[in-house]
């Protein structure tokens, strides 16, 4: 069975449809569970990768799409999200449960409107960004402003810095 095929993929490819994007979801014959396989297997650069990152701050999960070139600033999230409590990374049971999506093929698209979003500005310096659609082997492309969209996030520009 096809990748394309999966229930989460199924819903990523229903999200961008619905927010009125082609279905693009795109299946890899290797693995995108990291941003290095992703853009080796894409044949792109690592920073056009979104690495969509689930944290806890306090007991409220949120996310971070970061790109694949840099590192989240984990303890920024709370204050551009204005939430009190300690940021420490998801367990894999919080990442389904807050998303509806197993680590390894975590998408921006399809997400529950609840949960809080940051998206890195400097993905802004690339024509096109892949990010996770539902499985390890499936990615889809999007220019910066319909991955904003799609997420619901909100664009920080101190979210993320070199490592």
């Amino acid at each position: 069975m096809s990748a394309l095929e999966n229930t989460s993929v199924k819903r990523v490819r229903a999200a961008l449809v619905a927010a009125g994007l082609d279905d693009r979801v795109m299946e890899l014959a290797d693995t995108a569970r990291s941003a290095q396989d992703a853009a080796a297997s894409i044949g792109t650069e690592l920073g056009s990768i979104v690495k969509s990152l689930v944290f806890r701050v306090g007991e409220r999960p949120v996310m971070a799409l970061v790109a694949g070139d840099r590192q989240c600033r984990e303890k920024h999230l709370k204050q551009v999200l204005d939430l009190p409590g300690k940021v420490r990374r998801a367990d894999a049971d919080t990442v389904r449960a807050a998303t509806g999506y197993a680590i390894g093929g975590v998408s921006p698209a399809g997400l529950p409107g609840e949960l809080p979003v940051v998206v890195d500005a400097s993905l802004a310096r690339f024509a096109t960004v892949y990010a996770a659609a539902g499985h390890p082997h499936c990615v889809f492309p999007a220019t910066f402003d319909e991955l904003v969209a799609l997420s619901g996030g909100l664009v920080d520009d101190a979210i993320s810095h070199c490592p």
